[in-house]
């Protein structure tokens, strides 16, 4: 799915958390939004995810603009979308395996094929063994995985994930990003917004760089592209 964003803004009171936003990703696309703390970022994120409506421009996701879309509509949208917390926020009282089904119990998928999709997601991540157990029982990197197979499971168009690897050591970070271009390899579209700019310069794709509401490059990380 693509996402256009043509003149967005946002204002919150007197304060303008984003302003004159435009930008274009293609369907199948993966790009990172980067930016200092307070950049605008998160609240990018909660407009492509109907958390917040725009103050001001357009958004488009698949061609349909999101001003159309009615408050009973809104759920419908969301799920074409993945998206995968810093915090991860897996839930205690269940098992790994059923942390991930959870997307898939609330869609009212048959058990059958909650096996088979919840198995699978656990086996792109490599935590197929560890289906039984408890979330507390994980790594923080294991736990950040559960969170990316919940994310996947039901299959989205577009992948979002926020700080994804804001509690990780360099080395897990870089194997959560390279999970991310995994699943960007088969046609999902990705958005990262995360600070490390060190690890996603690293990456060939696209780098959207926000500072004070306002998109300063639209680039390339390897080739500086414009």
């Amino acid at each position: 799915m693509d996402v256009v964003f043509n003149r967005v803004g946002k204002r919150f009171g007197q304060r303008d958390a984003l302003a004159d936003l435009s930008f274009e990703l293609q369907s199948g696309e993966m790009a990172f939004l980067t930016g200092h703390s307070g950049a605008g970022k998160s609240t990018l994120l909660r407009l492509l995810l109907l958390l917040e409506r725009a103050s001001s421009g357009d958004i488009a996701v698949g061609g349909r603009p999101l001003s159309k879309i009615k408050p009973s509509g809104i759920a419908k949208y969301r799920r074409d979308f993945g998206v995968v917390f810093q915090d991860h926020q897996l839930l205690s009282d269940r098992s790994v395996y059923h942390n991930v089904a959870l997307p898939l119990e609330i869609a009212g998928f048959t058990q059958r094929d909650i096996d088979r999709r919840v198995r699978a997601a656990l086996d792109k991540v490599g935590l197929l063994d560890r289906e039984r157990a408890n979330p507390d029982t994980l790594s923080g990197g294991e736990q950040q995985r559960v969170g990316i197979a919940r994310a996947v499971v039901a299959r989205p168009k577009i992948l979002i994930a926020d700080e994804p690897t804001g509690n990780l050591d360099p080395q897990l970070s870089a194997e959560i990003m390279g999970l991310f271009s995994a699943f960007n390899s088969v046609g999902v579209t990705v958005i990262v917004a995360s600070h490390d700019l060190a690890l996603i310069s690293r990456m060939s794709h696209r780098i959207l760089t926000l500072d004070k509401g306002s998109l300063i490059t639209v680039g390339d990380s390897q080739r500086g592209r414009d």
